[in-house]
């Protein structure tokens, strides 16, 4: 027999949702939230020679700078405010979740602070925002007054520029908080999902332009087609696939009555870390590369000892055996630290412990943190290679294309993931305000009920 909620949950329909003014305001913030940050892709970086710089970039827009600017909602093409994007809040978060890890003050934050503790972990995290927008701001606007793509070179170009572009940064993780906390979602995940399907229709537009025009093989094309709809179907195949632990609670008496016995799954996702490890391998990979790129395509001015430049710079680019080697790396290195900092089998087990729970054939305690080691670190092995394929077999068709169009796979599993996450907040708030309609209800016939039974006292009386 299906439970009550879920009863509530096939019962939610299009009535259900016009009903829910709460969700209707949150998907309103959401979407007015989202055009703002549309609109500030618009805004152009100001000292800025647009028409020596669009040309300085359609040279590289396969490369990493067409993955930054897919990232960026094609601010990078239009050098706009937001062309840094969320990547220094992203980096910065890598940097305080590892420290977190290994740092003992921050590990007591992280651990034992509770609300405060997270709190100010989240402070740490936006000083060091600052400092490498700062730092990533410096680097462009030093790389683009060297390349001559400035007006007026100066210090104050340099300033100017730092200022915009880390000010569009700021800017971006405040709206992301807000999303957060007053929208749908996770903020930053969406900001950066909204920019990917702003650039989305023009790849496609682009890949369909080069099947009728015969700079692809319609066979290719064919192929392309075909490995982007089955890679969705994996994704989602994969994003909902777990791992289920049977956890069986004792049977106790309390007075006459036989409480408990009953059983339950613990469910382990089989990607426990979502779409975090690509988000933070592409702003690892970003931020040295930003800079290197733009050095590299000046030969000329780099000085003797720095002649190995352009070689890096190129083998950092898409489809290159150099920049697989080193995402992939990245990929599965932060699949396994997200997931160690999002799960922790011993305090799980202390948990199961606590509350009189325990896995058939596994003593409690440290025997069944083990256990939840073991089982974790063999799922997470399968993640890691689901999420890595999926990122690298696009960068593989680069490769075979040369390099032709940019289509990575890091974008089609945030579309997806985002979508998904999406779906599921759009449906727990939905089963919240059915929830409390029926504890509404329920009020309103306790108190006429009570009304009635007054009523007939002073009757009878």
């Amino acid at each position: 027999m299906a439970s009550a909620a879920e009863q509530l949950a096939a019962n939610m329909n299009f009535g259900a949702f016009a009903k829910a003014t709460d969700l209707h305001k949150r998907l309103l913030f959401t979407l007015g939230a989202l055009i703002i940050y549309r609109l500030g892709t618009y805004v152009p970086l100001p000292g800025i020679n647009m028409l020596e710089f669009t040309r300085a970039f359609s040279g590289q827009s396969n490369g990493i700078f067409g993955m930054m600017n897919m990232f960026a909602g094609g601010a990078v093409e239009r050098m706009a405010v937001f062309a840094l994007n969320l990547m220094p809040y992203i980096s910065a978060s890598i940097i305080v979740q590892l420290m977190g890890s290994v740092y003992a003050p921050w590990e007591k934050l992280r651990k034992e602070g509770g609300e405060a503790g997270r709190k100010q972990l989240n402070q740490y995290t936006r000083y060091l925002t600052v400092i490498l927008a700062l730092i990533q701001s410096f680097g462009i606007s030093a790389a683009m007054q060297s390349s001559g793509l400035a007006l007026q070179s100066g210090p104050f170009f340099i300033i100017s520029s730092m200022a915009t572009l880390t000010g569009g940064t700021l800017f971006l993780m405040w709206l992301g908080e807000q999303i957060t906390s007053r929208g749908i979602g996770n903020g930053s995940s969406m900001i950066i999902f909204a920019g990917i399907v702003a650039v989305l229709p023009r790849t496609v537009g682009t890949l369909l332009s080069m099947g009728s025009t015969g700079d692809i093989n319609p066979a290719m094309l064919i192929i392309i087609v075909g490995v982007l709809i089955a890679t969705i179907v994996f994704i989602v195949f994969m994003e909902r696939a777990q791992r289920r632990l049977l956890v069986q609670y004792p049977k106790r008496q309390v007075g006459n009555r036989i409480m408990g016995g009953e059983s339950s799954f613990m469910p382990l996702k089989v990607n426990t870390a979502g779409v975090i490890p690509p988000i933070f391998a592409s702003s690892l990979l970003l931020m040295p590369t930003s800079v290197l790129t733009f050095v590299g395509q000046n030969p000329d001015k780099i000085p003797s000892w720095l002649n190995w430049l352009p070689m890096l710079s190129t083998q950092l680019t898409h489809g290159h055996p150099v920049f697989m080697i080193l995402y992939a790396g990245m990929i599965i290195f932060f699949t396994f630290l997200y997931t160690s900092l999002v799960f922790n089998p011993d305090e799980t087990a202390e948990n199961l412990r606590k509350y009189g729970g325990f896995l058939p054939g596994i003593r409690p305690g440290k025997r069944t943190a083990e256990y939840l080691d073991f089982v974790l670190t063999r799922i997470t092995v399968l993640g890691a290679a689901y999420i890595t394929i999926v990122c690298l077999l696009p960068e593989l068709l680069i490769a075979q294309m040369g390099n032709s169009f940019y289509f990575g796979g890091t974008s089609i599993l945030i579309v997806v993931t985002v979508t998904m996450d999406t779906v599921a907040q759009i449906q727990s708030h939905l089963l919240a305000h059915q929830y409390d309609g029926l504890i509404k209800k329920s009020k309103l016939k306790t108190g006429s009920k009570g009304a009635a039974s007054t009523t007939r006292g002073r009757i009878g009386r």
